[in-house]
């Protein structure tokens, strides 16, 4: 997909590392400029900038921290084509014995972030007249439920309700808003949790553990791809679509 998202300015949250940083990378490999949105400055602060990728420290709970996000995006690029959420948290522990400060975090993280980066950035798609595309990243957990994780399923559940909603009610001015929900990716993270729970770095051994179809978990690359052709016109009849990369996970 050589040029896929060439001159789109793109804006994409918690993107210092991991999965959003692969999803920043492929932009910029395919002709597209990124504002990378999150508050690691350690990992991806402005030394960092170039001509195609400029860090802003966002921190994606804050009102004005978001519209100074869009600000800076459209001062260093002249506009906005596209937005994706991909920051968030992960707390989990049995339902009996999670805390109100823990639930506040979750909502305020994965829920109110999305809607605030959504409606900015909305708002400036139109202001350029319409057009873009926004994609939120949920998860297999947007649409199942598993033990101990209660509180970041039901979050990831309201992307996927966000997502389908805004898709529909910007649709007529050609903005699309889509979801891409993984399953389990393999991430440094990823791998540290393996090792914790399994006592393995083997990532098909660990996608046999958690029932994956495939045999193999997903990796950065792989959603980040399906993030960038969300992204692009190739996708012009997708809106408020909930898109599984996940192996096979949630389809048993």
């Amino acid at each position: 997909m050589p040029n896929l998202l060439a001159n789109k300015s793109i804006i994409v949250t918690g993107a210092a590392r991991g999965l959003g940083k692969a999803i920043a990378d492929l932009i910029v490999q395919e002709g597209g400029r990124v504002l990378v949105a999150d508050i690691l400055d350690d990992t991806a602060g402005p030394d960092a900038d170039t001509e195609s990728r400029v860090y802003q420290h966002c921190d994606v709970t804050q009102a004005v921290a978001v519209r100074a996000a869009v600000d800076r995006a459209v001062a260093e690029f002249g506009r906005i084509d596209g937005l994706v959420n991909n920051a968030g948290v992960g707390i989990t522990g049995p339902f009996t014995d999670l805390t109100e400060t823990q639930f506040d975090k979750t909502v305020a993280v994965n829920l109110k972030g999305v809607f605030l980066f959504m409606q900015y950035v909305a708002r400036q798609m139109l202001k350029q007249g319409g057009g873009g595309a926004i994609v939120n990243i949920g998860s297999a957990g947007s649409v199942v439920g598993t033990p101990e994780l209660l509180l970041y399923a039901m979050s990831k559940h309201g992307v996927a309700g966000m997502t389908r909603c805004a898709g529909v009610e910007l649709a007529d001015r050609g903005i699309r808003v889509n979801a891409v929900c993984p399953g389990p990716v393999w991430t440094d993270m990823m791998r540290s949790a393996a090792m914790e729970m399994y006592g393995t770095d083997d990532p098909s051994e660990v996608a046999r553990q958690q029932h994956v179809p495939r045999g193999d978990l997903g990796r950065p690359r792989e959603v980040a791809e399906a993030v960038a052709w969300l992204l692009s016109e190739r996708s012009i009849n997708c809106n408020g679509s909930i898109l599984m990369t996940d192996g096979g996970y949630t389809a048993w």
